[in-house]
């Protein structure tokens, strides 16, 4: 079972779900994975209207469209990935952002996207599995570097000495450009364990900053290329 959003549960005509290291892309969106458009993503802030399936859209770390039947995804391994949905299903989008794309923007150029001809007040968003203010550790400068770019609470940016709390800072950049609801599925991609008992895994995520410590103490340990989790909505069809 991938993880799911509560608020994206509630909105009709709309499909969703983030995976994890035993599904990477969830289990009911597989059938629509050929309409996934092509990209490469490059944290960077480009949003693309997505108007038929497997559309090739070049570097691009945002997504949007009005078309069922077409897959949006995005693939993180500690980034975070934000699913939107305009509240009666009508349209929806995918964001890939890491600590860059929230420095530059992205959930900027998102939002600036939908008030194109809509408004995000008719929208909801759902922030999925990344990286957490638990293990998120980073250099003094970068969280020196986004308490002097973003106009948010100290605190909230890092609640911990040399931490960063990717996910509270999306939810308050995305509550401060209207959206009309936000909330989180999934936890810490780092740490979370996973609790099957069915499956001999330790981790419930993949994650790319616990695969480089563990390459560091061990060259020969593989890395996840191919082993990102997707997040992935559609507008259904029938």
């Amino acid at each position: 079972m991938s993880d799911r959003s509560p608020l994206l549960e509630a909105v009709p005509h709309i499909q969703h779900g983030f995976g994890s290291k035993a599904a990477l892309l969830p289990g009911h969106l597989l059938p629509y994975r050929a309409t996934l458009p092509e990209k490469k993503q490059v944290h960077g802030t480009r949003i693309v209207e997505v108007l038929r399936p497997a559309q090739p859209c070049g570097e691009a770390d945002g997504f949007y469209t009005r078309q069922p039947g077409i897959l949006l995804g995005v693939l993180t391994a500690d980034c975070l990935p934000v699913l939107f949905s305009r509240r009666d299903g009508s349209a929806v989008a995918a964001v890939h952002a890491g600590w860059r794309g929230l420095l530059d923007g992205i959930l900027e150029q998102m939002a600036a996207h939908i008030n194109r001809d809509d408004a995000t007040a008719n929208w909801v968003a759902s922030i999925g599995p990344a990286a957490g203010p638990c293990c998120y550790q980073v250099d003094d400068a970068l969280v020196a570097n986004f308490k002097q770019r973003l106009p948010l609470p100290a605190a909230l940016i890092s609640p911990r000495y040399r931490h960063l709390d990717l996910a509270a800072i999306a939810e308050y950049q995305l509550g401060a450009l209207g959206f009309a609801a936000v909330d989180r599925a999934g936890s810490c991609t780092i740490c979370t364990p996973d609790t099957d008992p069915q499956r001999a895994q330790r981790f419930k995520y993949t994650s790319y900053r616990r695969n480089s410590h563990r390459r560091a103490q061990d060259p020969s340990h593989p890395g996840i290329t191919g082993r990102n989790q997707y997040a992935g909505i559609i507008i259904a069809t029938g």
